[in-house]
């Protein structure tokens, strides 16, 4: 329970950084995919040999690429080649975890995840994931700004819109990873979009939403641990279940007002 709560501090610092960006730049569907896209990298990290983290993160980046691939024969668009390759992963999953069950890999915990079976190595990776991620929004905290609300003269400023965009999607993929023990491949959204979506509602400026989305993901991640120990339930979808209803509630009462 206690790395458990520190996990979701965590992730909670990180969705405050990360998940900001996401709402902002309308990564929400992508940060899904690739999400549920490590579903078949963490299926066949056991029968490998390999550490899941490095397997998941494998096939997040192989399905960002293919996502990237298809958007640039300007024959699909954005949307569906997420969607195509997004399908394709969780087939590619269900496949895969057919003949892995005699490992003891269950395709529920690879899917919603394990809280509380989270160890140390989860906890240093999130950490570490949450520095990295920190530096680069202090390094490119500015072109971020300029791709996601004035993309036309991000270049006149001498702005790499490109480089910027794709350490980006390269923080979302990490991010998503190391959230998936948590979590899991279904569930990454509950941590990195809701929060920042439910805070979008009301903030003015992207300081206040970065400082409300941690605020708001850390308060959900606590409240959700103790409903899943008190109702018997996993910690991942009662706090999807929690920020959700947070979610509804704000946004009616903003229509209300």
């Amino acid at each position: 329970m206690q790395r458990a709560l520190l996990e979701s501090l965590l992730l909670a610092a990180l969705a405050g950084v990360l998940g900001s960006w996401i709402v902002l730049r309308r990564l929400a569907f992508y940060t899904h995919g690739v999400g549920t896209a490590a579903f078949p990298g963490l299926v066949a990290a056991g029968p490998a040999g390999v550490a899941p983290q490095v397997m998941a993160l494998g096939a997040a980046l192989l399905y960002a690429g293919g996502v990237e691939g298809l958007k640039r024969t300007r024959r699909v668009a954005a949307d569906a080649a997420t969607g195509l390759m997004l399908v394709g992963a969780l087939a590619l999953g269900a496949v895969l975890a057919s003949d892995v069950f005699e490992t003891g890999a269950g395709v529920d915990r690879l899917l919603l995840g394990s809280l509380i079976g989270i160890s140390d190595r989860d906890l240093w990776l999130t950490a570490g994931v949450l520095a990295a991620v920190a530096a680069l929004e202090l390094a490119l905290r500015r072109a971020w700004l300029a791709q996601g609300f004035d993309p036309a003269t991000a270049g006149a400023l001498g702005i790499r819109g490109r480089a910027a965009d794709a350490l980006l999607m390269v923080a979302v993929a990490a991010a998503a990873v190391v959230a998936l023990d948590a979590v899991g491949a279904l569930l990454v959204t509950a941590v990195l979009v809701i929060p920042a979506a439910t805070v979008r509602l009301v903030a003015t400026s992207v300081g206040a939403l970065q400082a409300g989305t941690a605020a708001l993901a850390a308060v959900e991640g606590v409240i959700g641990l103790w409903l899943a120990y008190e109702l018997n339930v996993g910690p991942g979808p009662a706090t999807a279940v929690l920020g959700g209803a947070v979610f509804a509630v704000l946004a009616i009462a903003r229509r209300a007002w």
